[in-house]
């Protein structure tokens, strides 16, 4: 089985650390970087299987970084994390079909929300 590839979008350097190795521990391949304008080239060349971006990022936040995502990969799934309750409400009417986790969170459960919005795809290519 192939790994599962990740692509973490995230301006707080502290946090984009913590998110990439609490993932990679997790068996997953992350590429990060520090905002969605740096997302688009890597998304123009390499297949990902999840975005994972945080939604208030300058030069391009994380809700037009998923809709230009959306049209360049739409197979990849899309999770949103962020601090502001406000802009959770405009992400989900942004982009319905995407997860939502909300800051502050605990790494396991970053790791367990990734893990199930997999589980489906995995259990149908071992099949």
């Amino acid at each position: 089985m192939t790994m599962i590839r990740v692509l973490l979008a995230e301006d707080d350097a502290v946090m984009r650390e913590y998110l990439a190795r609490a993932l990679e521990k997790a068996g997953y391949d992350v590429r990060s970087v520090d905002r969605g304008t740096a997302a688009i080239p890597l998304l123009e060349s390499e297949r990902f299987d999840l975005l994972l971006t945080d939604i208030v990022m300058p030069e391009m936040d994380g809700i037009e970084l998923a809709q230009k995502a959306a049209v360049m990969a739409p197979e990849m799934q899309v999770m949103f994390i962020t601090g502001f309750a406000a802009v959770t409400l405009k992400a989900g009417e942004a982009m319905p079909q995407a997860k939502v986790l909300s800051k502050p969170f605990h790494l396991r459960d970053l790791v367990n929300e990734v893990d199930r919005m997999f589980e489906k795809s995995s259990a149908t290519e071992r099949s």
